[in-house]
């Protein structure tokens, strides 16, 4: 269910970031934008809204800690059919909302001026037409495959040929902070079977011990890239081995994966690839370094680029994850139509925060249940 109460934010810096020949493509595509606005009803519309999302509880990692989140919400009409799309900037890849917001504008001409049964082809043009900006494209991308399976008269999961049924269980995040809050944390948690822990700041041990203390549920271990050395990742990954876990995300720097190649031999657990894993072309070049990748929409560009990330890994024999960013309904109910496809999902971006302006997939006792309406069927 929709709403149209967003909060947007005073405006703040930003900048320029599509390349001249995707200004051109813009250009190319105005005059047809122009003439819908001499029609009494234009033909479609593009709503572009940065909405601000307060978390539950401050969310930490290794690269940051914050009360709130601003992601691009896009509405697209067109037909009196509505299509949403979100996509979740951070830091760690240079972008920011207001740049996302900046970007969707810019291509507003190429989203409204063409057939909308074209997606692929109008993605394709996008993504080629932008440096950065992926979790622009992953709003655009997501409001457009909305748009079409309402269009269709079918959920998202049957478009990509899935039944809804096959969706794993996702777990649920616990930020770093401190003993306390993360005995508290663990408790609200109490309904998820599998953990997902935040470690890499310096207080690991302490970190696992505060979990362990409330339960004995298998946990899983994101480390952000917060172990900088080869030697001191075996000996965490060893060691928390020991302590129930079933794998570990990102021990070492993106960069680092002759390092990773390294930690792998000589450790049991798998290595999932996060932030070294953002799009499809990363993916054969992480092979033998990792056991896995998370795959999310806001890295890659939105539900096109991640489908054809899964069935790359897939090829490849690496196992596959759905994550998100902290988000909206939105963005997480659309990863949660391509989950049927993976091994594993860590879709909670949306229970993290207090202000969703939309409903969509839930969570029972773990388990995610998609919505069966249109679309996204938000």
């Amino acid at each position: 269910m929709a709403s149209d109460n967003f909060t947007v934010p005073a405006p703040v810096a930003t900048r320029v970031v599509s390349r001249r020949e995707f200004v051109q493509l813009a250009a190319a595509a105005a005059p047809l934008t122009a003439l819908q606005a001499n029609t009494a009803e234009p033909v479609a519309a593009l709503k572009v809204q940065v909405v601000r999302l307060k978390l539950r509880h401050t969310w930490t990692t290794t690269m940051s800690s914050s009360a709130y989140r601003d992601t691009v919400h896009v509405a697209y009409t067109r037909d009196g059919i509505t299509g949403y799309g979100e996509g979740a900037p951070i830091a760690r890849y240079n972008e920011d909302a207001a740049g996302a917001r900046q970007t969707l504008e810019a291509a507003r001409a190429l989203l409204l001026s063409r057939d909308a049964m074209q997606f692929a082809k109008i993605m394709s043009q996008f993504l080629e037409g932008v440096t950065g900006n992926w979790a622009a494209k992953a709003a655009a991308d997501i409001a457009l495959l909305d748009w079409v399976g309402k269009k269709l008269g079918i959920p998202l999961y049957s478009y990509f040929g899935l039944d809804a049924a096959d969706t794993p269980v996702t777990t649920f995040s616990i930020g770093i902070d401190s003993p306390e809050m993360i005995r508290e944390k663990t408790r609200e948690a109490a309904e998820f079977p599998v953990l997902k822990i935040k470690l890499g700041r310096g207080s690991d041990e302490e970190t696992l011990e505060a979990v362990r203390s409330v339960t004995d549920k298998p946990l899983r271990v994101d480390a952000n890239e917060g172990w900088k050395d080869k030697e001191e990742a075996v000996r965490k990954i060893n060691w928390l081995e020991s302590q129930g876990v079933e794998f570990v995300e990102q021990p070492l720097p993106a960069h680092m994966i002759e390092q990773t190649r390294w930690v792998r031999s000589r450790v049991h657990l798998p290595l999932i690839a996060d932030e070294a894993c953002q799009r499809p072309a990363d993916i054969p070049k992480l092979n033998d370094a990792y056991d896995g990748v998370n795959i999310k929409l806001d890295k890659s560009g939105g539900m096109l680029e991640a489908y054809k990330m899964i069935q790359i890994a897939k090829a490849l024999g690496m196992k596959t994850m759905l994550g998100c960013m902290i988000s909206s309904s939105v963005s997480v109910t659309a990863a949660a139509h391509l989950s049927p496809l993976v091994d594993y999902a860590d879709l909670d971006g949306n229970l993290l925060i207090s202000n969703d302006p939309f409903q969509g997939v839930r969570v029972e006792r773990g388990r995610l249940r998609l919505p069966a309406a249109p679309g996204l069927g938000l």
